[in-house]
């Protein structure tokens, strides 16, 4: 089997899971490949008693990885889809983060988890991604986000007001920070913090909620992931941002953003004992109140 690992610095406190982990691949014979980056962080703290292979984008990795490793929190993960793109690599998460939705597999957990990819025991958990065109080409090919599309105020304390039509039907003008856009797997990212639904994944919708609203009567909504988005800033005097996942570019009102669900999706790993509804309910301590 061959497995590519992708990630990001880690504290001092994982080195030991880290190195288990390097260890165990090496004494299954696994072909491992490491993202040239990374690599160079961890000769400074690991030990490798093979040669290592490396893979610096994402047509280097392609055809030489059965299984990517994301090594590091859920910002890691989704920095390695930039990686995996269409190529239907699945992907398992090492939580070495903090919160860790889609990165969940905790580092005591490592032995386990790579039993269970070298055994096939695990379920694949298929995740829809957004794509944004625009008619600037603002992200080039790299113009997709597992989480949400994000448009923000920049360089400014005032709001900024956002026209959004769906299936080029007008929604709302809304009158705030910025708005986002959200697949369910971002359902528990910038847009929870924002008043947005949880969602399951697999539920084809997406989520449309505003960033601190001027206006509380405009709410976060769901609409059908086969629906086209289509944003528009109307002030003419000022930049905004916009952003996939943790990439982001500036624009200005000439250029309307279009978002719609991607023609591929990505394939993350989860452990026979997971499930999306565990994973919320530990992660947020649902049923931890004594008071209940």
């Amino acid at each position: 089997m061959k497995i590519a690992l992708f990630g990001t610095n880690f504290s001092e406190n994982f080195n030991k899971y880290i190195q288990h982990l390097i260890n165990k691949l090496e004494s299954e014979k696994v072909e491992i490949y490491i993202e040239q980056f990374f690599l160079n962080y961890l000769k400074e703290k690991m030990r490798f008693k093979n040669d290592v292979l490396t893979f610096t984008n994402h047509e280097d990795l392609k055809d030489k990885a059965d299984i990517l490793f994301s090594i590091g929190g859920d910002g890691t993960l989704l920095s390695a889809v930039s990686f995996v793109r269409n190529s239907n690599i699945p992907i398992l998460g090492i939580n070495t983060g903090r919160l860790g939705f889609i990165s969940s597999v905790a580092p005591d957990q490592i032995e386990q988890a790579v039993n269970d990819v070298l055994n096939k025991n695990y379920k694949i958990n298929k995740r829809t991604l957004l794509t944004l065109n625009t008619s600037n080409n603002l992200f080039k090919n790299k113009n997709f986000a597992l989480n949400e599309v994000a448009v923000l105020k920049k360089d400014t304390s005032s709001m900024i007001k956002i026209e959004a039509y769906v299936d080029d039907e007008f929604l709302n003008t809304y009158w705030a920070d910025g708005l986002i856009v959200s697949t369910p797997t971002g359902s528990t990212g910038y847009s929870l913090s924002c008043g947005g639904p949880i969602i399951a994944p697999g539920t084809n919708n997406i989520i449309i909620a505003p960033i601190a609203q001027h206006n509380l009567n405009v709410r976060p909504i769901v609409i059908n992931h086969n629906s086209t988005v289509k944003l528009k800033v109307e002030d003419r005097d000022q930049l905004a941002l916009v952003s996939l996942d943790s990439c982001s570019r500036a624009f200005d009102s000439s250029v309307e953003l279009t978002i719609k669900k991607a023609n591929f999706k990505i394939s993350l790993i989860e452990p026979q004992n997971n499930s999306f509804i565990s994973t919320v309910r530990q992660k947020l301590m649902w049923g931890r109140d004594k008071r209940n």
